[in-house]
Order: structure tokens, then sequence, then C-alpha cells
């Protein structure tokens, strides 16, 4: 999952795939235990995906705009206009 299709979801469509994610992830770990596991690689994704969820979630909880690939938020722009 990209970044971008992450961004594009509403926060509640973020709740119930981050729920989801978190429980596919629980149930992959499961079969790993008991080496049945078939493609390990997907845990790392899982995990990856969870964090792009948060992510989006945090930033909008905080009110920061997302400019191009970089965060950015007031103050640190008004910093960055400041020593120009």
């Amino acid at each position: 999952m990209k970044i971008a299709d992450v961004r594009n979801l509403t926060d509640s469509e973020l709740v119930a795939k981050k729920k989801d994610s978190r429980q596919e992830y629980f149930n992959l770990r499961m079969q790993q235990n008991t080496g049945a596991l078939e493609k390990p690689s997907r845990l790392s994704d899982l995990r990856k995906d969870v964090a792009k969820i948060e992510t989006v979630l945090s930033e909008r909880r905080l009110g920061l705009k997302v400019e191009g690939k970089a965060v950015k938020s007031s103050a640190k722009k008004a910093a960055a206009d400041k020593k120009k």
C-alpha cells in the first residue's frame, strides 16, 4: 500500500484498515510460531502498512499539512522563512 493511497482514505476507513491489518499481523505471527507461514515477507509489509496508517492519522490529529513527500507544519515553515 502506498502512502498516497492511505492519505486518500477517510479517518473511519483508516481506523478499520488499521484494525484489520493488526489482526492479520497477529494471525501471521501465530502461523510463524507454528511453522505454517508461507510468506514471511508479508509480516514486514503489514508492519509498514500499519505504520503508514498511524502516520497519516497522527498528521491529521496534529493538523500537519503534507507537501509532496515531506511533512511541514506551519511552525517549521515559519522558521524556515525567518532564516531566508
